[in-house]
């Protein structure tokens, strides 16, 4: 049986990934209580980074706002993998994104609106969250966004 998230993004003809295994020492996923907290994803797709390099030096706010999609959509494959079921997931609570960007790049919030506006349009008013957007000066393998999330999930 599909999720109702999933059914959602079925209509808007995306399909979750498998998730992806951490690249270092660390788990995807922690579950305590009620709330998961999901490592922060890069915008892999096909098993490859799709969004390479810099906001303010190369790509531009669209490219931003692409790659925080990609993010999102792996958001929710680990929260799939750790819950088992879309339907597990009561809302999204907060996203922090981090956008590899020059120094005098400020539109960091825009970038990361690609990953909060596709979230709510996938998840509906359970997917409105709290959340950061901030400048880093370099991100893993090249990445030009890493967005982590932390939900609330049914017992």
């Amino acid at each position: 049986m599909t999720s109702k998230t999933e059914a959602r993004l079925a209509e808007l003809g995306i399909t979750l990934p498998d998730a992806a295994a951490p690249a270092a020492n660390y788990v995807p996923f922690v579950k305590t209580g009620n709330q998961l907290f999901i490592s922060g994803q890069l915008p892999m797709e096909s098993g490859a980074i799709a969004v390479t390099g810099k906001l303010g030096e190369g790509l531009q706010v669209e490219d931003g706002q692409k790659a925080a999609k990609l993010c999102a959509i792996n958001l929710l494959a680990q929260a799939k993998a750790a819950t088992g079921d879309l339907d597990k997931v009561v809302r999204l609570v907060k996203i922090v994104g981090f956008v590899n960007s020059t120094g005098d790049f400020t539109d960091q919030p825009k970038v990361i609106n690609g990953a909060s506006d596709f979230l709510v349009e996938a998840m509906g008013d359970s997917g409105r969250h709290a959340r950061s957007a901030v400048s880093a000066a370099s991100l893993p393998f090249g990445a030009a966004v890493e967005i982590e999330a932390i939900f609330e999930i049914a017992d």
